[in-house]
């Protein structure tokens, strides 16, 4: 799949992925995936759907999701360089990610995010409606 916007480009092909360039962001710039090797990346990237966000062929953004693909997703690792944020992007990243063909008709999506709430309700996301009935296990440097 590949949307384009101008000289921008959403793909879900993971042949133009920058793993370089995502690992770097996910490290020195995330605080949810400083601990990653960068093989942890790789395979996290064979396991998903990947968004890639280019500009030019650059990797500007990216996002992957962890699903069935008929029942539950996961999304994670959604981020824009900072020199492109503020021009809607993450907006259109979000809106490409939700209205994916392999996506639709799930029962439930879940993230985890510390800043970035808003951008996520404008897609229906909110707290946990039943969270008595959610548990989890992680890692003890888990964010």
């Amino acid at each position: 799949m590949e949307l384009k916007r101008g000289d921008l480009v959403i793909s879900t092909d993971k042949r133009l992925l920058d793993v370089g360039a995502i690992h770097r962001f996910l490290v020195e710039e995330s605080y949810w995936a400083r601990e990653r090797s960068e093989e942890q990346t790789r395979t996290a990237i064979e396991n998903s759907i990947c968004f890639g966000l280019y500009h030019g062929g650059k990797q500007i953004g990216f996002a992957r999701v962890v699903s069935d693909r008929a029942t539950f997703a996961y999304l994670g690792d959604v981020f824009v360089l900072n020199d492109y944020r503020g021009q809607g992007l993450s907006k259109w990243l979000m809106q490409v990610i939700v209205e994916h063909p392999e996506l639709q008709g799930l029962r439930r999506w879940i993230l985890a995010t510390r800043d970035a709430h808003g951008l996520y309700e404008q897609f229906e996301f909110a707290s946990l409606r039943f969270p008595e009935r959610w548990m989890e296990k992680t890692a003890p440097n888990a964010y």
